[in-house]
């Protein structure tokens, strides 16, 4: 079993609620969460990641536990040793493609120097084929190279797990083909589990990924390679039973904390953090 996943989270915004109730198992090497917005995709992905805090979870990737409240463990972001990509890559505008690649390879806020020396970081700019770019900044690159430079990043320091928030999105048609290409291709040559949002089925067909169905916050369907969507937009089919009794918290029971984020509402990425 490659993801087993339970998260528990409550949300309000003046007089609006929102709860995230979500749970999934799957050994698929490629797995997508699927479904509207507003489903509780990219804030599943943000608890998985370690950036978003559940009320109750229990976060299990490639046999290693990263989070559980019945035990007391919380990994922090950094020691979940994910790569993850923000739907809007969150470069430093003020970095380099270099520096924004070597930013996580120290510790700290300082920025890397410019020139600085570092054989993964060149690997990487290689394997992307930035090399020409290397020198400039996010503002003056293509959308192409600033997702491939957000891959970088992500994938320097070796990570256990890639979680991409909708990395083709902001791409145009032709550039989302070559893409999804290079991601299997890449994928399939590391050998690491990728878990992916989209409500583009195409994505789903392209990466021939596993499929999460959400909606509402829940999980509608079990895991599958089928994709269920009609004119219009997402088609649930079923809602999951919630977890057995014990497992978690009832949620009317969990105390909502007064500074939960509302849905939607995106906090400074872990990378602006570090």
């Amino acid at each position: 079993m490659i993801w087993d996943v339970r998260l528990l989270k409550h949300y309000r915004h003046g007089r609006a609620r929102f709860a995230l109730d979500v749970q999934f198992r799957s050994g698929a090497q490629r797995l997508v969460l699927f479904g509207p917005s507003g489903a509780g995709k990219t804030q599943t992905m943000r608890m998985i990641a370690g950036i978003e805090r559940p009320d109750a979870a229990h976060v299990r990737i490639a046999d290693r536990l990263l989070h559980d409240t019945d035990t007391g463990v919380r990994l922090s972001p950094q020691a979940r040793g994910l790569g993850y990509v923000a739907q809007d890559y969150a470069l430093f505008p003020h970095l380099t493609v270099r520096q924004n690649i070597a930013f996580g390879r120290r510790p700290g806020w300082r920025n890397p120097a410019p020139a600085m020396a570092d054989p993964e970081v060149d690997r990487w700019i290689a394997a992307f084929h930035l090399e020409a770019v290397a020198s400039h900044h996010p503002h003056q690159i293509s959308g192409g190279q600033r997702q491939r430079t957000a891959l970088a990043r992500a994938l320097v320091n070796r990570p256990t797990a890639l979680l991409l928030d909708e990395p083709f999105a902001a791409l145009d048609r032709t550039l989302r083909d070559r893409l999804r290409g290079e991601l299997r291709t890449l994928q399939a040559e590391l050998g690491l589990p990728l878990l992916l949002i989209t409500h583009d089925a195409d994505d789903i067909a392209a990466l021939d990924a596993e499929v999460v169905h959400m909606a509402h916050g829940r999980v509608v369907d079990a895991p599958t390679h089928d994709v269920a969507v009609e004119e219009g937009g997402f088609a649930p089919t079923h809602v999951l039973s919630s977890p057995s009794a014990g497992a978690y918290p009832n949620p009317e029971s969990v105390s909502l904390p007064s500074t939960a984020m509302p849905p939607g509402t995106t906090a400074p990425s872990e990378e602006h953090r570090r």
